[in-house]
């Protein structure tokens, strides 16, 4: 199968390309980047030395179609939803990193992105790419549209309790988000001297992904639910942990939570459930999975107020975002799943 990515300079750009050389059944055919066509991967990945001596082309939309069986678009949001129709009118599988086909509904891109979708008749020929939650619909799709990281992770932190109908209408996420959800460009939000060293929130109210995440839990409840989520840049590089209050609608305990988040995620590959009573993780940490596609869950219950405590963490980069996005494609070619996944995070870090 041969493989490329549109927009492959970026950070999940890059560790997409790591992943996938470490994939036994695939071969990169193209690698697109206009700033950095003609120049070589691993002056752009300085990680990737050795290990490569692939060179990024131009945007040659026509090249990377003729020569590809599935492609990756990697592109800013609003690049993605012009060069799309175009793989999709040729038949090409393809998994795209941007919010552009996220949306069901062509109404909520006005309301969230501020503009008028192009192309609302293909909105319903993405599946959401959430393997957890669509693996089947994954196997059989050819257009798949990858997630948010922060979408992700709350929505695989509140899945089950969702699912079982335990919680009121109106969820709270607070969101914890690495410097590298900024993507690589740099700005005075992100230069070093600004960044560093910081708990910083920022759009406390009607942060996009909040989208995302109404949308996927109200169809997992069968109505719709309110999500109230504010970010927060801290002073990682790499990795999310969202913390989400919902409230029971009756009195539960955690044995009933146990209970709706093993049978939600038995045999889950790439979810671990973490509240343990002994050890410095006792709960999920950011720390502990960066390098992996684990997402790794845990929560708690206040028995005074009702109030369940959902945790999710996971890396931004790659079940965030790369890991997750070759995952769907491991099962849209027939593959194992967690081939080119299998790697434990980094310890220390």
């Amino acid at each position: 199968m041969k493989i490329s990515i549109m927009g492959a300079s970026g950070y999940t750009g890059g560790e997409l390309i790591r992943l996938l050389l470490n994939h036994s059944k695939l071969e990169i055919a193209h690698l697109t980047s206009r700033q950095y066509k003609g120049e070589y991967v691993y002056r752009v990945h300085p990680n990737l030395r050795g290990l490569t001596s692939l060179q990024f082309i131009d945007h040659d939309l026509e090249r990377v179609i003729q020569d590809s069986d599935l492609i990756f678009t990697a592109v800013p949001h609003g690049t993605a939803v012009k060069i799309i129709p175009k793989i999709v009118e040729r038949g090409i599988r393809v998994i795209d990193f941007s919010a552009d086909f996220r949306l069901k509904n062509s109404e909520d891109y006005r309301l969230w992105y501020n503009y008028e979708h192009p192309h609302p008749e293909l909105l319903e020929k993405f599946v959401y790419g959430i393997p957890e939650l669509y693996r089947e619909e994954i196997r059989r799709a050819k257009f798949v549209s990858n997630p948010g990281c922060m979408a992700i992770s709350s929505i695989l932190a509140l899945a089950p309790i969702v699912k079982e109908n335990l919680v009121e209408d109106r969820i709270i996420v607070d969101a914890k988000i690495a410097s590298s959800g900024s993507g690589g460009k740099p700005s005075l939000f992100t230069h070093y001297s600004e960044r560093y060293n910081v708990v910083r929130p920022y759009k406390l109210v009607n942060h996009r992904h909040t989208a995302e995440i109404e949308q996927e839990l109200s169809k997992l409840n069968k109505k719709k639910l309110k999500i109230c989520m504010s970010p927060h840049a801290v002073n990682m590089v790499r990795g999310i942990l969202v913390t989400c209050h919902s409230f029971s609608k009756e009195n539960i305990n955690l044995s009933r939570l146990w209970k709706a988040y093993r049978s939600f995620y038995a045999n889950e590959p790439f979810i671990r459930l973490i509240k343990d009573k002994k050890g410095l993780y006792r709960y999920p940490d950011p720390k502990m999975i960066i390098g992996s596609n684990f997402c790794d869950l845990g929560f708690d219950y206040d028995e005074r107020s009702k109030r369940i405590v959902s945790l999710g963490a996971l890396d931004n980069l790659i079940k965030g975002a790369s890991g997750n996005a070759l995952q769907c494609m491991n099962l849209m070619l027939g593959f194992d799943e967690r081939e080119g996944l299998n790697l434990p995070a980094l310890h220390p870090l």
